[in-house]
């Protein structure tokens, strides 16, 4: 994951700051996608929801900020290689580059590192449910960053439901069900920081004049600069490089960071934002029964209960009041 929804949800669609030539002439209909958007938005849930599998693969020869670092390194390059053949200019501004490096700090750097540490002691899917707590962090942190969000009584309700999820989930009646309390924390705290993250880049980053690509290529440059300067600092050489561990990290970065953007990206231009933050909404399911299926993690009926009951928070918590009709709007 880039990021995860709103949390990780999509950028803005570029549509409008591409809709129109410089003269103000219309430009040419953009070409139909080869692929239906369907596909590509589950083929987006399946590799972001993979990432906590791939995370828990690369932990098992690697130090957590080792396979963040590889993330970086590799989904980078799949950035950098899409801003290269598409010709698009980076940000010239050194106040956006300095607001682009707190944006990878709080979207990137600390989250993947969090989620890669937190999934040494507890199982990747509960670190994939935990992602799904970010709705229910954005809502909050909007009331105090975001001026302009007045959340609805619907909005506060699903809050409550979802943290009353998160309580089901971790089967706060029996003592976290076994699960370890820091590990659940840590994956917690990266979904805040998602949260942070997001709003931090609302209020900072918008109206750049670089495409939603470019400036997200170079935040994650940023990224891969600090995990290269804190890294050797804390981890030593690994003593093997065995290949499943290797490709779980490539893939991590290229798939789940790299390419996934560039669904994305491509979702939220055809689509709109509301498709491309939907996707929140897989990742806990792809997680789960990737995390039971293939790494033979124990599910307990609290999780995917748990589980269901943040989804409803969360999916209330993006809903928006409707606008009052014009008439009655009147004094």
């Amino acid at each position: 994951m880039t990021a995860p929804a709103k949390s990780r949800t999509a950028p803005a669609a570029p549509a409008a700051s591409r809709g129109a030539s410089p003269g103000g002439a219309a430009a040419s209909p953009a070409r139909r996608p080869a692929v239906d958007w369907r596909i590509r938005f589950a083929a987006l849930g399946l590799v972001w929801g993979f990432s906590f599998l791939f995370m828990k693969v690369g932990n098992e020869a690697f130090a957590p900020l080792q396979v963040t670092l590889g993330r970086m390194v590799f989904g980078t390059a799949v950035l950098a290689a899409a801003v290269a053949v598409k010709r698009e200019r980076l940000p010239r501004s050194p106040r956006t580059w300095l607001h682009l490096a707190v944006a990878a700090f709080l979207l990137n750097s600390l989250p993947f590192t969090l989620f890669a540490t937190a999934e040494q002691t507890i199982p990747s899917m509960l670190a994939g449910i935990c992602n799904a707590a970010t709705p229910l962090f954005s809502m909050l942190v909007s009331l105090v960053a975001l001026s302009e969000d007045r959340p609805s009584r619907e909005r506060f309700a699903g809050v409550g439901l979802g943290f009353i999820g998160v309580l089901t989930v971790l089967g706060a009646w029996q003592g976290f069900s076994g699960q370890d309390p820091k590990g659940t924390v840590m994956a917690l705290t990266a979904a805040l920081s998602y949260a942070v993250g997001w709003a931090y880049v609302r209020r900072t980053l918008t109206g750049t004049g670089s495409s939603h690509l470019a400036v997200s290529a170079s935040q994650l440059l940023l990224g891969t600069l600090q995990l290269l300067v804190v890294t050797p600092f804390f981890t030593s050489m690994p003593d093997s490089w065995p290949a499943k561990s290797v490709l779980s990290v490539l893939a991590l970065g290229a798939l789940g960071t790299g390419v996934a953007f560039l669904i994305q990206y491509g979702l939220v231009a055809e689509k709109g934002p509301t498709i491309g933050s939907m996707v929140t909404y897989l990742i806990p399911i792809v997680a789960t029964t990737a995390g039971v299926a293939l790494l033979g993690e124990t599910l307990h009926w609290n999780e995917p209960v748990g589980a269901v009951v943040i989804l409803v928070g969360a999916a209330l918590t993006q809903r928006r009041p409707k606008p009052r009709p014009a008439a009655e709007a009147q004094p």
